[in-house]
């Protein structure tokens, strides 16, 4: 095995390494372009992307009331966001920043000022073929969506067994009923779940039954839920007893994962509407039970508050059934990612996903792999010359093996488990 000796030359198998690595995109909220207006794409979804309209609201002025900006079509609420965050104040954060970079990544010119021209060029596209440019762009193999069969709409066109593209696997999303039972339960029955009020023996068969199908149905990645700042667990509350009777059985059943999210803070400011929520310290300690409870059942974890961060990393490291995954929404922040990537691959080692999109609207996928890449090559040349120094050294085949892990590799490898 040839390995290298120059250090100058090392950092640039790192840069190399993660410009051109392909990527699993582990967490978005994306759709299939056969799902209709569920698919956000298009430089006025990305200016009234929730990010933006919360940045929009610290700035407004008094006379702009919330109701009359929800009132405003989707193009009047995309020219007020470009007046105020791009032409009247520099758009240095990261949301708007993305909007440029997404832009420019697809030949366009945000710097000439007109919205209206970047309107026309999007109206020329095919969702199909666009969305290929974008994981093209991106450089992404897949990535993974968030599919709630408890939502109608969606439901339906997976009932009707339309194709799905290959660069599009789905995630099984359960929060709704781990969270609001009473509130699931009506669109149980409506499909035929046959589900009792009662969280008892028979409930809690229907409950796996309807769970399995939907499974059966959509072939998930995982199953995933999005959890508060107090979710506790174990506790004496529906959540536990659904997680402990449908959920984790359901998993050790199939070997399939489950994805928790959390840390959300829902509706702080509820006349944001989903801009409104905000960010909560997490219970690591329930994790760690949750992790303890079901040996048998893989979790992926990742959580909203920055404070959680050094907490969880140690518990990533005493549970080869706990698998953390990427910088979620509101640390998806370039000096937050830094921090959060230097402390994971001291902790981990390469067994983290280093990042995930998120992303609700695809454009988003443009930019926030772009500028990842950036953070992580820094990180990584630090790391790598680190271990240079110490007297290691690497040959590039290697290099290459281990970006791919904390860009997705460690995921699928976890998954095969």
């Amino acid at each position: 095995m040839q390995t290298i000796a120059d250090v100058s030359e090392l950092q640039s198998a790192v840069r190399n390494a993660v410009a051109h690595v392909t990527i699993t995109d582990v967490h978005t909220h994306l759709f299939p372009p056969n799902h209709g207006n569920l698919l956000l794409w298009g430089v006025d979804e990305l200016l009234t992307y929730h990010y933006l309209i919360a940045e929009l609201f610290t700035q407004a002025p008094a006379d702009l009331t919330y109701d009359k900006f929800w009132q405003m079509d989707k193009s009047a609420q995309a020219d007020l966001i470009w007046q105020r965050l791009f032409i009247e104040t520099a758009p240095i954060s990261e949301a708007r920043r993305g909007v440029l970079t997404a832009m420019s990544a697809l030949g366009l010119n945000p710097a000439g000022r007109d919205l209206n021209k970047l309107r026309q060029w999007f109206a020329e596209q095919s969702v199909d073929t666009y969305l290929q440019k974008v994981f093209e762009l991106a450089d992404l193999d897949y990535a993974v969506m968030t599919n709630n069969p408890l939502v109608q709409q969606e439901a339906a066109y997976w009932q009707a067994g339309e194709p799905t593209p290959a660069v599009l696997k789905t995630a099984l999303r359960i929060d709704a009923l781990l969270l609001n039972f009473t509130t699931a339960r009506a669109e149980l029955n409506r499909q035929g779940a046959t589900v009792g009020a009662k969280l008892d023996r028979q409930t809690f068969a229907a409950l796996r039954k309807w769970l399995g199908d939907w499974a059966g149905r959509l072939n998930p990645v995982y199953m995933a839920a999005s959890l508060g700042p107090d979710w506790t667990y174990p506790a004496n509350d529906e959540t536990t007893m659904l997680l402990d009777e449908v959920v984790c059985p359901l998993s050790a059943e199939r070997n399939l994962p489950v994805a928790l999210m959390v840390g959300v803070r829902k509706a702080m400011n509820p006349d944001l509407r989903d801009a409104g929520d905000g960010v909560g310290r997490s219970d690591i300690s329930s994790v760690v039970r949750l992790c303890q409870a079901h040996p048998k059942t893989k979790f992926l974890l990742t959580t909203l508050s920055r404070t959680d961060q050094h907490e969880l990393a140690v518990a990533g490291r005493k549970f080869r059934n706990l698998h953390l995954f990427g910088c979620w929404w509101f640390l998806n922040n370039p000096s937050i990612i830094e921090e959060m990537a230097r402390q994971r691959l001291e902790l981990l080692g390469t067994n983290v996903t280093i990042q995930h999109s998120d992303a609700r609207v695809l454009d988003q996928l443009i930019y926030k792999w772009s500028h990842t890449r950036e953070i992580i090559a820094k990180v990584l040349v630090d790391k790598y010359t680190d271990a240079h120094n110490a007297g290691w050294r690497f040959a590039e085949s290697e290099i290459t093996r281990d970006v791919r892990r904390l860009f997705g590799g460690a995921f699928e490898e976890f998954l095969a488990k």
